[in-house]
């Protein structure tokens, strides 16, 4: 790498390759000094990037956008690194920054639809350290003057999407044109304003609580926000919230107003030569097994065996269970927003939402925490009276865990016993089986899991490499989505238009035929279900492909329920004259609206 860039001298690096080889990559490019790294691999273990982000911070030749993103893509420099899909593409005046990839393309594709095109696309990816955030982004945006007007996509999990809210604000107070914070309909002619108008979406509204929901990075850790939050905080900065991506186009064509171009190419990339994965057309492809390595994500072990880890590591065990009003939070955790591994703590409470009180303490992944660190937890924890001594044996006990055996969150409760010292009184422990499974360590942690324990139907779309959650109560609707911010963004769309689903479903953003019918059996298993929405943006994922396992899945399960479905991205035209030839009780739209009024009249019993 080193002797590459001392020849070649780029400006940046893509790291393709998988995610138990991306962590040696990144790294070798941060000493050799790329200025842009480029890393799309998912999957990479978090400690991991624990690690990395702890050396990047001691650098300053070097930036890292992703990992588990797309990339970053300039339609109008004609530039990409990444595996967007260039068709999609058109060069113009509007910054999008996107948590999710698919989401990101349909957005992509209702901007160019709509005429307005894109400026410079950025992948933030849905990872829980991204390297490239979304105040990085809006960042370059501002002082970039291709960008006329900026799209946030965002999800939950971390504070990226408050943190974007605060930049906001600040911009407008040093941008300030009050007319931007009306309503997108109401506001005209800003061809001679500097600040640009902006317009976001949050994924994940009817997330199942407590759930990784697809992306690595998508669920609220304690003490963070959750979907509404983040929307109430950007609309609080004056921006323009929409439910669906397919929307952003003609609401940004507004916002724009002339500023917009008018002579736009439907594809800034349409010379350019595809590769395989972006090719219009090709051949028909027979299903194939899925050989997808499952991943789960998260392995959450319990109370019995948390206990068990923390004796082996010299934590004492209180007897009693803790009493609400006296027991404290201590917790290893995540900080998303320092990039960096924190303490918790929280003082006793009685309030409903036990992390009211909570406040993180930062440190450094490589060094640990440092004494100095100690006495403010301790001031936080209100424990000035009992033994410092104890508490700090405790603390470094835990940090020592939570690195050892790659936790993502170790979660206590402290009590104070008769002798003075401290004890945990309760314990959640949460564990990333990326670990276990992209890098073939912590197999200790991993033998802990029982599938016994776990949603039959999840266990078993898991082995076909599909992320199943089935989702509590009326649901009827089943969902069959690619990719985690689309599947995310259609539970939320569909419930806001009355519907109730009775899944999240994400085919993985390369799903096969194969993998669509095992999706269908996934589906129709569950007995709620009285219709099936089917909702695939092609970017990678190819329409006729979807199409195929809709066909197979029809073959071998004799579906009996009405099945809805929208095909929109590559390959379009030729999936929709499939199921449009199919003689099947298939209804295909292309519109999402029109696709949800449908299946939710359906599930009515309405024909």
């Amino acid at each position: 790498m080193r002797a590459a860039k001392e020849q070649l001298k780029p400006d940046a690096t893509a790291v393709y390759v998988a995610a138990h080889q991306a962590p040696a990559a990144i790294e070798e490019a941060i000493e050799a000094e790329i200025p842009l790294i480029v890393a799309v691999a998912e999957h990479i273990p978090v400690h991991d990037l624990l690690r990395i982000h702890s050396i990047l911070r001691t650098q300053s030749k070097s930036r890292l956008v992703g990992a588990n993103a797309p990339g970053i893509i300039s339609p109008i420099g004609r530039c990409r690194i990444g595996f967007q899909p260039l068709p999609t593409f058109s060069a113009g005046n509007v910054g999008i920054v996107a948590k999710s990839g698919t989401l990101s393309y349909e957005t992509v594709a209702s901007t160019t639809r709509a005429g307005v095109g894109q400026s410079l696309v950025i992948g933030m990816g849905g990872d829980v350290l991204a390297g490239t955030n979304f105040v990085d982004a809006l960042k370059v945006f501002e002082h970039d003057e291709d960008t006329k007007g900026i799209i946030i996509v965002g999800e939950i999990g971390g504070r990226a999407e408050e943190e974007a809210a605060e930049w906001i604000k600040d911009y407008r107070r040093r941008t300030s044109n009050p007319k931007y914070l009306a309503p997108y309909t109401n506001i005209i002619d800003r061809a001679d304003k500097d600040e640009r108008p902006i317009m976001a979406l949050i994924a994940g509204v009817q997330a199942a609580p407590g759930r990784v929901m697809g992306h690595a990075g998508a669920f609220v850790a304690p003490g963070e926000g959750n979907a509404k939050s983040k929307v109430r905080a950007l609309e609080d900065a004056g921006v323009v919230m929409t439910n669906h991506p397919a929307k952003f186009g003609e609401g940004m064509r507004k916002l724009l107003g002339s500023v917009a171009r008018s002579n736009l190419s439907s594809g800034a990339f349409a010379g350019q030569r595809r590769s395989m994965h972006t090719l219009r057309r090709r051949p028909r492809i027979q299903p194939q097994p899925s050989t997808l390595q499952p991943q789960n994500r998260s392995l959450y072990i319990k109370q019995s065996q948390a206990f068990d880890m923390l004796i082996s590591y010299e934590i004492p065990i209180s007897e009693k269970p803790g009493v609400p009003g006296e027991e404290r939070l201590l917790a290893v955790s995540i900080d998303r927003s320092n990039r960096s591994p924190c303490i918790v703590a929280s003082p006793p409470t009685t309030a409903k939402d036990p992390y009211i009180k909570a406040r993180r303490f930062p440190f450094d992944y490589r060094a640990g925490v440092d004494d100095s660190l100690v006495p403010s937890i301790i001031e936080h924890l209100q424990l000035e009276s009992s033994s410092p001594e104890s508490f700090t044996r405790i603390l470094h006990s835990l940090v020592n865990l939570f690195v050892s055996k790659e936790a993502f969150v170790l979660e206590t409760g402290l009590v104070v016993i008769p002798s003075g010292d401290l004890a945990v009184s309760s314990a959640r422990f949460g564990f990333d089986d990326a670990a276990f499974r992209s890098a073939q360590r912590q197999a200790d942690v991993q033998a802990l899991r029982n599938v016994q324990d776990e949603v039959p139907a999840e266990v078993e779309a898991e082995k076909e490499g599909i992320v199943f959650i089935k989702l509590k109560g009326e649901g009827n609707i089943g969902t069959l989505v690619n990719g985690a911010g689309l599947a995310m963004n259609t539970c939320d769309a569909l419930t806001a238009y009355g519907g109730h689903c009775a899944n999240f479903l994400d085919t993985g953003g390369k799903a096969t035929s194969a993998t669509v019918a095992s999706s269908f059996r996934v589906i129709l298993a569950d007995p709620r279900v009285k219709t099936v929405f089917v909702n695939i943006f092609g970017g990678l994922t190819l329409c006729d492909m979807i199409a195929d396992g809709i066909l197979l899945a029809y073959e071998e399960l004799g579906i009996k329920v009405p099945v809805v479905v929208r095909l929109r991205g590559t390959n379009e035209e030729v999936g929709q004259k499939m199921i449009a030839e199919s003689g099947l009780p298939l209804h295909a739209f292309d519109d999402f609206e029109e696709a949800a009024a449908k299946v939710i009249a359906l599930a009515r019993g309405e024909s």
